[in-house]
């Protein structure tokens, strides 16, 4: 399967997307995984990318398609995937189409999990403090909440208009909502 799983920020998507990729046998393919190792490898796209997030700003489109072309590449996608994290607006969801249709493939669903913004801000400020995230700082939490509901969040009616988009609640105990999610795919 190849499954695009969206939401705002803090609403359990790596979370999620780890345990159905393990269900699946399928990779999860994180732009913010990828973004946070080369951050703390100090490369010259990690030292670029740190500079948005720290500001709760999304890194620029040709730095992360270029990242995310590369990686549907590789052996262990050829048989499905769970993206998170891209695509973030309607540019990058052009792009991804054309890397699809480049495959001769394309999504099978597209799933969002959702929450409250009260209930996001709580769970990314405890993160913060569990994980010492700098981009779970309050002020840039708002930010990225802001981001999401203004770059983010309209990708959602394409992807409901192309039929693709199943709705989750992302509230609750972690393997309810993966129970959820798993229906939601099926």
């Amino acid at each position: 399967m190849r499954i695009l799983l969206m939401g705002p920020p803090g609403a359990g998507k790596g979370t999620q997307a780890a345990l159905l990729a393990q269900r699946l046998s399928i990779p999860h393919i994180s732009t913010g995984d990828i973004f946070r190792a080369n951050v703390s490898q100090g490369t010259p796209l990690g030292r670029k990318a740190q500079e948005y997030m720290d500001k709760g700003e999304y890194v620029p489109d040709d730095v992360t398609n270029a990242m995310v072309r590369d990686r549907l590449t590789w052996e262990d996608a050829v048989n499905g995937f769970i993206l998170d994290g891209y695509p973030r607006t309607t540019a990058q969801v052009s792009e991804l189409d054309a890397m699809l249709a480049d495959a001769g493939i394309g999504l099978d669903v597209v799933v969002e999990l959702h929450a409250q913004p009260e209930v996001l801000l709580q769970r990314m400020v405890k993160r913060a403090a569990d994980q010492g995230r700098s981009d779970d700082d309050p002020t840039v939490i708002r930010r990225r909440l802001e981001v999401y509901a203004a770059e983010t969040a309209p990708l959602l009616e394409v992807y409901g208009q192309r039929n693709l988009l199943r709705q989750v609640d992302g509230i609750g105990d972690i393997a309810d909502v993966t129970s959820r999610l798993v229906a939601a795919v099926s």
